[in-house]
């Protein structure tokens, strides 16, 4: 059974810093992309940081030079450092993971998300 277990979330000032983990486990041939996203109460979710299929990194414009997402690939987990934060950052935040579990045919996939991790940003 596949899981996306995240962790790091809390209360901050604004200004402050805090670092999200999110942890694949289970049957994984290969991590295919990986990443962060956001919704905020009243809002869709939308893309802050992420790892693409390509082995690129995307970033949503409003977090560009305060957020960095890293990874351990040999852990499966990625990180995002979330720096300068900002009450506007107020969120829930969700690991989205896409995943191979076998590559042979028929080729296994797993596309999900973990469960959210709140974080709140207070001015």
């Amino acid at each position: 059974q596949l899981q996306l277990v995240e962790s790091g979330g809390g209360l901050v000032q604004a200004g402050g810093s805090l670092r999200l983990s999110c942890a694949a486990s289970g049957s994984i041939f290969s991590i295919n992309a990986m990443g962060w996203y956001r919704q905020a109460p009243g809002k869709q979710r939308e893309l802050v940081a992420a790892f693409t299929n390509g082995g690129n990194t995307n970033y949503a414009e409003s977090v560009k030079g305060r957020f960095t997402i890293s990874r351990d690939n040999a852990k499966n987990t990625v990180y995002l450092q979330m720096n300068s934060l900002k009450p506007e950052d107020t969120a829930v935040y969700y690991c989205n993971a896409a995943i191979t579990i076998s590559p042979g045919a028929p080729r296994r996939t797993f596309n999900g998300w973990g469960q959210g991790t709140q974080v709140t940003v207070s001015s």
